[in-house]
């Protein structure tokens, strides 16, 4: 089957499963190329389930649906072949290697596959990552290591990013310096989507946003439509 969509990615009536647990119910959407996207919803509406099924990791299993990239097809990829495409997931619990120092890192998320950002530019956008580059990343603060793994996505050829609760854990100063990184990282026109139970912080970031409740999709619009529509808010966000 050949797609015929015109926009940058594309999910198509997607149900997704954790063994015999039915997670993603049939979800659809598109996303131009250069956008931010809000993934919004409850706790256990499906967000993070949703995010990993697009990076095509093995569980959840995707069952039925289709997903495109510029094109080609990613449904029946495997997350490396997904990363290769330039797929990047930031997971929730950032996968930090221990052991290695920042620059290590990034030296290593460069092993395989096409290079994005060369370490030298990574530094400029991460002025904080060049004075810890010799420092072994565990130990470094939970923020710096949310910037570190950020960092590592943008090392590896990169399409889309997918942002896992980017803030989650974080003290508010620090969650505006993360901020400040993704709207560097907007205006420079990466396609991104952001999963994240901090919905204002996310959706003051994006163009659009989607809400999902049990698994579906029960919202999609403007990001500022989501903030002026208290009503939605209050029923899907609890905001």
């Amino acid at each position: 089957m050949t797609e015929t969509q015109d926009s940058f990615f594309s999910v198509r009536d997607i149900h997704a499963y954790y063994g015999e647990s039915y997670i993603v119910q049939g979800v659809s959407f598109d996303l131009n190329k250069g956008e931010v996207l809000s993934l919004l919803g409850r706790n256990g509406a499906g967000k993070t389930t949703t995010l990993r099924t697009l990076a095509r990791l093995d569980n959840p299993q995707l069952r039925s649906g289709e997903i495109w990239l510029n094109g080609e097809p990613l449904h029946n990829k495997k997350s490396h072949q997904a990363a290769q495409m330039g797929i990047q997931l930031v997971p929730e619990d950032r996968r930090i290697i221990g052991g290695l120092t920042v620059e290590e890192n990034l030296v290593l998320s460069q092993v395989s596959g096409e290079i994005g950002w060369e370490i030298e530019k990574i530094y400029e956008y991460f002025p904080r990552l060049a004075e810890r580059r010799k420092q072994e990343a565990p130990t470094m603060s939970g923020g710096e290591q949310q910037m570190l793994a950020v960092a590592r996505a943008l090392a590896r050829d990169i399409k889309v990013l997918f942002l896992d609760e980017p803030y989650e854990g974080l003290a508010p100063v620090i969650v505006q310096e993360i901020e400040g990184i993704v709207r560097q990282i907007r205006d420079i026109g990466i396609t991104t989507i952001i999963v994240e139970q901090n919905a204002v912080a996310a959706l003051r970031l994006s163009d659009r946003a989607v809400i999902m409740d049990t698994g579906q999709i029960v919202y999609e619009g403007t990001a500022q439509e989501v903030l002026d529509n208290e009503q939605l808010r209050h029923e899907y966000l609890a905001i």
